[in-house]
């Protein structure tokens, strides 16, 4: 081996072991730096002190028990109170056909039958309480809107004459008023005979029978 391979490797060698210390010297450097540097933990004093005061516990809100009120039964709905609507009176037998006023004087009633036989209204009356009206059929003679007792006793309305008696004439009309303006009888009294020959009615029926029968409708008085 020549001088000069062996000097060129000698150099070699210390190259490798220069870079080697120059990193171990490096290495050194940085970790002492890193040593320098980083802090150091210090434990929590509070987690450490057993005797600090625990925080303070979280009360749960109250729940009130919520009562749900069973619903009460359902109450049946009071039946429709019926009301019981009275029959008609049948007419009296031989009361005659067609339009016409009837009157039964043991009744106490009168009845208005329309063109068809049918009865359009019937009430109470308070006829005569002496006999001075016979039996049979009438026709309707006069009507006077307003008219006077025989007598002057008093006044009556919706005069609807049909017969004469023993000397006046006999009609239907309105309950007199007497002289005062005071009404001779009741509505409760109607079914008595209480007049001294004509046919008492309450003012709306009487209105009925004026609005009901033209001079010449038929009446028919039965017993």
């Amino acid at each position: 081996m020549s001088k000069h391979r062996a000097s060129h490797r000698m150099i070699r060698r210390r190259g490798r072991v220069g870079a080697l210390g120059l990193a171990i010297v490096v290495t050194m450097a940085v970790g002492g730096a890193a040593v320098g540097i980083l802090p150091q933990l210090k434990p929590d004093r509070a987690a450490a002190d057993t005797s600090a005061a625990a925080p303070a516990s979280i009360e749960t809100a109250r729940v009130d028990t919520v009562v749900i009120p069973t619903p009460a039964p359902k109450r049946r709905a009071a039946a429709a109170s019926v009301t019981k609507v009275a029959p008609v009176p049948e007419l009296p037998a031989g009361s005659g056909s067609g339009r016409r006023i009837v009157f039964d004087q043991s009744d106490q009633r009168v009845w208005l039958v329309d063109d068809g036989s049918k009865v359009a209204r019937t009430y109470l009356v308070s006829g005569s309480r002496f006999d001075n009206l016979q039996p049979g059929s009438y026709t309707v003679q006069s009507k006077s809107r307003h008219a006077g007792a025989f007598d002057g006793s008093g006044t009556m309305e919706y005069f609807v004459r049909f017969a004469t008696g023993y000397s006046e004439p006999i009609g239907f009309h309105s309950v007199p008023k007497d002289n005062s303006g005071k009404l001779e009888q009741t509505k409760a009294q109607l079914g008595t005979p209480l007049s001294a020959g004509c046919v008492r009615q309450w003012l709306p029926d009487a209105i009925a029978l004026w609005d009901f029968a033209p001079v010449g409708t038929k009446v028919i008085v039965t017993a």
